[in-house]
Order: structure tokens, then sequence, then C-alpha cells
């Protein structure tokens, strides 16, 4: 009754073939030997990684780094806290209802 119907493609789709590529030829300079050098070389300017800061943005940085961690640190451990006080309740709950259903069920 529920059968997965799969369409056909009455017609295949037809192969497409890249186009043939022709091959790559280098091209080389050179200057004349007749040309000299006219310009002298530039020293290179040292390459520099990675972000430079100051020291009073390193400190900034460092500081602000402390407060996110202790924020953090005070948040998690509230919510552990939360979570194992309700978890505490519950227990103390758990037994009182337990203690008050069989003290009701002894009495009858």
């Amino acid at each position: 009754m529920l059968r997965p119907r799969v369409p056909t493609n009455p017609l295949p789709a037809p192969v497409v073939a890249p186009a043939p590529e022709a091959p790559v030829q280098r091209q080389t300079f050179t200057p004349p030997a007749s040309v000299a050098c006219q310009h002298s070389a530039e020293p290179a300017a040292p390459v520099r990684s990675g972000v430079q800061l100051s020291a009073g943005a390193t400190v900034a940085a460092i500081g602000a780094g402390t407060v996110a961690v202790l924020v953090i640190g005070a948040v998690l451990v509230g919510m552990f806290l939360a979570v194992s006080i309700t978890a505490g309740s519950l227990a103390i709950v758990a037994l009182v209802a337990r203690s008050l259903l069989n003290s009701a069920h002894n009495q009858r």
C-alpha cells in the first residue's frame, strides 16, 4: 500500500566533456647585458608578525581577562550552589513526605 516511488528519468543526462587545454608556455625575461642597474638595493624592512601591544595595553588586556575569569567563575559557583541547595531541599521534602505517608499508612 505504501510503496516508495522512485522517479525514473526517461532520457539520461548528456555527458559533457571538458574542452582540451592548450599547453602552457613559460616566458622568461632576460635584460640586455648593456643596460646597467641604476638604483641601489634597499635593505628589506624586518617582518613583524602578531599584534604589537604597548605596556599599558598589555596590562589592560591582562586585567580584563582576570575580571572575565572571576565573573564567569562566580556565576558558575552560584549556579552550582543553587543546584546543590535545591537538591538538598528536595531530598528533605522527599524524606518528610515518605515519613508522613508511612505514618498515615501505619495508623489505619
